[in-house]
């Protein structure tokens, strides 16, 4: 097969493209670039992070990994889309007092959207799109559905991020990486003499100040205490997520957390570590993969934490979740995505935390 692989100027995209060259198929690489030249405000060196303006660095990288492998290298310039799709979104969630994922938005969008589609508009052909993401594809034949499914390597699992591809995009995705854990990964990449076998992998979205990609409405507000009394004066409702402690500047007898974020009012509500605890989740936006919804299965509710039991009530425009046992900072915006052991059934946004009941209430 002619296969494109979405290069990243990192190991991981590189062993992939490498691996798919060993395995005989017709390999080409491409990588798109996101950063708005425009941008005057968004100063902070690349760093650790996707989004920066030595963007350039990564592309130089992804065309050494290309001259070694003796492929092209197809740079495609995205940042038009990237500024009206991600950036507008990330600015549109935290101005609404939600915390976004600009990562999941980015690869259902970006990295399986737009730079294969762009690619192809190029001219250049090919049969499926290969990136160096932690997880696996494969076909149902009974269902007749591609499975979206996690990562053997559990630590560095990716499938998180990647509950909103669709059948289209998931039916031309190949994960080369989807069995290999990270030692292996670099393992390889020494062995083969990749020129970037040592080179770090990106950690964050932006390594800046994220108040530098925001163009907030409001400005200060009110911290209030779970019975609306003003307790501080916050600074903006962007720079807070539920369950954040430090940097409120709010002095208390016993330590506070943010506990909910209300636009509406511009004010952000803090309280005690107990009322982060919630008994389910309710989530907008769903796209389900696959068509098995058991009642009983396992959740994600960000991107770094373990999957825990739950039961779920399904709907084509939400999906209610209970969890076993209660979870700790049910955060807004954020993604709910929904497993079967492996097998990724779905997932969505966070809308808002079911409120836990207390035994001398239910009691009561």
């Amino acid at each position: 097969m002619k296969i494109a692989v979405g290069l990243s100027g990192g190991v991981d995209s590189a062993v992939a493209a490498y691996l798919l060259q060993e395995q005989g198929h017709d390999v080409v690489g491409t990588i798109m670039t996101i950063w708005d030249k425009n941008n005057t405000s968004a100063t902070a060196s690349k760093g650790n992070a996707c989004y920066g303006p030595d963007e350039g660095e990564d592309v130089a990288d992804a065309q050494k990994v290309c001259d070694f492998l003796g492929i092209p290298l197809h740079v495609i310039d995205c940042s038009k889309q990237y500024n009206e799709i991600v950036l507008s979104y990330f600015n549109d969630e935290y101005c609404a007092g939600r915390t976004p994922n600009p990562c999941v938005m980015c690869n259902q969008n970006m990295k399986f959207g737009i730079l294969p589609s762009l690619l192809s508009d190029s001219g250049i052909e090919f049969d499926n799109f290969a990136t160096g993401h932690y997880c696996r594809v494969i076909h149902d034949e009974q269902s007749d559905r591609y499975l979206l499914k996690s990562g053997v390597y559990t630590k560095k699992d990716q499938s998180y991020f990647l509950y909103k591809l669709t059948q289209k995009q998931l039916s031309k995705a190949i994960f080369p990486l989807g069995e290999l854990t990270k030692k292996e990964v670099r393992e390889i990449a020494i062995k083969a003499k990749l020129p970037i076998y040592a080179k770090e992998e990106s950690q964050d979205f932006y390594s800046g100040d994220y108040n530098e990609l925001l163009t907030p409405v409001t400005g200060n507000g009110n911290f209030v205490d779970l019975d609306g009394n003003v307790i501080g004066e916050h600074k903006g409702i962007w720079n807070y997520t539920i369950g954040q402690r430090k940097g409120l500047g709010v002095f208390h007898c016993k330590p506070l957390y943010v506990i909910e974020i209300n636009a509406d009012k511009n004010e952000v509500v803090l309280g005690e570590n107990d009322s982060l605890l919630a008994s389910g989740l309710i989530a907008k936006q769903p796209n389900y993969i696959s068509t098995e919804r058991p009642e009983k299965i396992q959740i994600k509710i960000r991107s770094n934490s373990q999957s825990v039991p739950c039961s779920v009530t399904y709907l084509e425009d939400s999906f209610t979740v209970i969890f076993d046992e209660a979870q700790r900072a049910v955060t807004p915006g954020q993604s709910a995505v929904l497993y079967d052991n492996d097998v990724v059934i779905g997932g969505g946004v966070i809308s808002k935390g079911i409120e836990l009941v207390s035994s001398n209430e239910n009691n009561s």
